[in-house]
């Protein structure tokens, strides 16, 4: 048995909640049966086809223009000074993945704390993943950021780890 988080991540914001969310779900894992393996991998370094061990996928990236980001939000992203710009994004892995219907998927972003600010790559994410065939992929959570580049806002990393140990207790056994 595996949990896998795969994150896009551009200013490292990103990547710092998928790290946060992998150490609450290794929190929560001691009570997960015995073998439970986290594991946090970079989108362009995801399997397209999950191995069979894999009993929970974790995937976040940060909202781009109300959506998941694309190659032109990515290139602006590196005109405004970004550093970790991945070749694909989770839009593109959704593309190319191979669907597991029985596999339970959580969503989740970062995205620019504005008022009343639309969009979500979570919510946006969760939607192309049930598209695909992953019929138990659910809109997880969203986590903030102070502007484009960041930082995060107070206390996300905690809100994350917290969020990671919610969704493990779906992998304890009754």
């Amino acid at each position: 048995m595996s949990v896998l988080v795969v994150y896009e991540s551009m200013f490292g914001n990103t990547e710092a909640i998928a790290e946060a969310i992998a150490e609450g779900v290794r929190r929560e894992g001691a009570h997960h049966p015995p073998g439970t393996e986290v594991a946090v991998v970079p989108v362009a370094e995801a399997p397209s086809r999950l191995p069979d061990d894999v009993t929970m996928l974790l995937i976040g990236g940060p909202t781009h223009a109300f959506s998941m980001s694309r190659e032109s939000t990515r290139a602006d992203a590196v005109r405004q000074g970004a550093t970790g710009t991945p070749r694909i994004g989770i839009r593109e892995w959704i593309d190319a993945s191979e669907p597991r219907a029985d596999l339970p998927v959580h969503t989740f972003d970062t995205r620019v704390h504005v008022r009343m600010m639309p969009g979500s790559a979570a919510k946006q994410a969760a939607i192309a993943l049930r598209r695909k065939g992953f019929e138990l992929a659910k809109r997880g959570e969203s986590f903030w950021v102070g502007g484009k580049d960041g930082p995060l806002s107070h206390d996300e990393i905690v809100r994350a780890r917290a969020w990671g140990a919610f969704v493990a207790e779906a992998l304890t056994p009754a």
